[in-house]
Formats: C-alpha cells, sequence, structure tokens
C-alpha cells in the first residue's frame, strides 16, 4: 500500500523491478511518502527484506537543471567509503527504464536522529548541543577536503567563476520562477552583480545544500551517520557551503523559519558565527575569509531563487508538499530582505 499524496508509485510494477535490479531485495510491503524533501519526492520502502529509500524526480514539467537524480546517486556512490559519511547506494533507473515513469534511486535507509531546529531544544545539556555543531562543522570540512580526482568526480563540475556562473543561473531560474514582482530580489542581484568577488580559482566538491537537517545524527553520540539530499551538489567554491550554512545565525527562529536569531547561544553551548568560521578555517588551514558580506548575501539569495521554483512547481500543481511549498513562497521576500540587511551592515 502507499501512503501520502503521490499517487504515481505502483508498488506491484516497483516491487517486481527492484527485485530484478536490487540484490536481495523481496517483497515490498509498504511506500511510506516522507512529508520532508520539497525537491524531490523521497520514500521510505518497508520490504521483507528490511527498509530502503527510495528518491525520485517530481512529476510534471521540469525546470531545465533541476532535480537531476542522476548526480545525487554519482556523488554519494563516490563518496563510500571516504571521510564523508553517505548512505549506500543500491541503485538507479533512468527515465526510460522506470516502472514509475521517472528516474528515481534506491539507498539504504539509515537508522539515526534528525534535527530540524538549529537551538536543538531536545538536548538537555549545552556540551550536546556544542558537540552536535563541531560535528556539523568537521564533515563540512571534510566534504571540501575530498580528493575528487582520486574519487572519480573530476568532472562533476565545470573549473572556475563558481559564483559568477551561480549567479546566473539562479537569477535566471529566478525570473523563470517568478510569480509576483519583489523589488528587493532586483535590487540584491545588482548588487550582487556589481559586487561578484574575482575568481581565486579555488574548486572543491560543494554540498549546496548543507543544513542541520540534511544531516542524520548517529543515535546515541554527537557523530553523523549520513549527509543526505545532495541534488545541489557540484565542484565549486567551498564558501558557498560555509556561508550558506552560516545563514542559521541569521534567520529569526519563528514561524516556519528555524535559525539562531534572537537565541541566546553561549547559554545554549552554540557557537558564535565567528567562532564557527573560524574553526573551519583551522580545519581547512584558512588564514580568513575574505567578502564574507557577498557570500552571506548571495546565499540568501540563492535560498530565495530555490524557494521561488518550489513555490512555482506548487502554483504549477506540481509540489511534492503543497502546504509547505505555500509557505516557501511567502518567505522569499523575507530572506531578500534579510540580504539586504547583511549588505547594509556589511
Amino acid at each position: 500500500m502507499a501512503d501520502g499524496d503521490d499517487a504515481t508509485l505502483d508498488q506491484e510494477a516497483l516491487s517486481a523491478y527492484l527485485e530484478a535490479e536490487v540484490e536481495g531485495f523481496s517483497g515490498l510491503e509498504r511506500i511510506v511518502k516522507f512529508q520532508s524533501g520539497q525537491s524531490n519526492p523521497t520514500y521510505r520502502l518497508d520490504a521483507n527484506s528490511g527498509t530502503y529509500v527510495l528518491r525520485a524526480k517530481p512529476p510534471g514539467k521540469l525546470l531545465k537543471s533541476a532535480h537531476q537524480v542522476d548526480r545525487e546517486y554519482r556523488v554519494m556512490k563516490a563518496l563510500g567509503g571516504t571521510g564523508v559519511p553517505v548512505p549506500a547506494m543500491l541503485h538507479l533507473a533512468a527515465d526510460d527504464a522506470s516502472p514509475i515513469g521517472r528516474a528515481f534511486f534506491v539507498m539504504e535507509h539509515v537508522a539515526g536522529r534528525t534535527f530540524w531546529d538549529p537551538a536543538l531544544p531536545e538536548l538537555e545539556a549545552p556540551q550536546e548541543r556544542g558537540a552536535i555543531f563541531n560535528a556539523m562543522n568537521e564533515t563540512l570540512a571534510a566534504i571540501h577536503s575530498v580528493d575528487v580526482e582520486a574519487v572519480g568526480l573530476a568532472d562533476f563540475g565545470r573549473p572556475g567563476n563558481y559564483f559568477a556562473r551561480q549567479l546566473s543561473r539562479w537569477s535566471d531560474q529566478w525570473r523563470q520562477s517568478k510569480i509576483d514582482e519583489i523589488p528587493d530580489m532586483d535590487r540584491l542581484i545588482g548588487w550582487l552583480e556589481a559586487n561578484l568577488p574575482a575568481d581565486d580559482g579555488v574548486a572543491t566538491l560543494v554540498h549546496g545544500d548543507f543544513r542541520l537537517d540534511n544531516l542524520i545524527f548517529a543515535p546515541d553520540r554527537p557523530a553523523i551517520a549520513a549527509v543526505i539530499d545532495w541534488e545541489l551538489s557540484t565542484l565549486g567554491h567551498p564558501l558557498a557551503d560555509l556561508a550558506y550554512q552560516c545563514m542559521q545565525w541569521r534567520l529569526p527562529n519563528l514561524g516556519s523559519f528555524k535559525g539562531l536569531g534572537g537565541i541566546d547561544r553561549a547559554e545554549r553551548g552554540i557557537p558564535t558565527e565567528a567562532q564557527y568560521v573560524a574553526r573551519y578555517c583551522e580545519r581547512r588551514g584558512l588564514d580568513g575569509i575574505d567578502a564574507w558580506t557577498f557570500h552571506l548575501a548571495f546565499s540568501f539569495f540563492r535560498l530565495a531563487a530555490i524557494l521561488q521554483g518550489v513555490f512555482k512547481r506548487y502554483a504549477d500543481g506540481n509540489a511534492s508538499n503543497p502546504e509547505k511549498a505555500q509557505v516557501y513562497g511567502r518567505n522569499v521576500p523575507v530572506l531578500a530582505k534579510l540580504a539586504l540587511e547583511a549588505i547594509d551592515e556589511g
């Protein structure tokens, strides 16, 4: 039986397909759709042989270069056995071979804890919270230290001019997804274009959406068991990942936003943004970071463009979670405003 609002998964056909393609798979009994995962719908598969996770392209008309589940599969497959924890990849089905009519991949189900609020209210001791942030910092540095040539990812992205290319890509996606005029977004794009830093030639593997709820922590200790949701990963500038995560220090902890704004971080054992960045720099052997205001503003802009894409899919009737998609659409102007505030402060 299939749960959730996506009726496109033919359980009988999927079960037969996976029994033929995934070693040891047998007896698909239940499909449960995760309510997280706005971009690529994700499902838990309960089978006689165990529990698995299936991640698929969404149905409907899709923006070019979006929802490339094959890239997610490839990067996690390559990272198996490295210092970056990822689920084991079991099978990739292309569009033309898929029993559900769209590309998907199947991976192992990793048991553990997922935290949704960076204030970590479910943890009691300040040192527990500090250890969670230290694990995130360590894992982010590990991602950026991967030898991409050694793991077969040397061609996973174009070298050079990362921020110029990303600014162009997300500006285009913003324009394709735009429903209403948001003057702050136009002003933000103009500022980013005028303040684009010179390319320094640095390129590493980047996750693209590195945040607390894309990490599965071990059930009994502050260690990361798996980094998930690699849809936006590529070869790019590591500061994009760092600044993207550091947005949470500036986002409010209010309503649909789960940030650290207004939180007494010292009391909770959570490092300041400056402390977190300094520890990352130590781990990566960096003396410091130039143009931090640009990187922060760009991160807010990029997230706004991503959420606008989700909202556009809702408007087109293809959202994975329509209720959340509506909320995300309302958050776009808030993110643009926060970016401009960071610019004004900087």
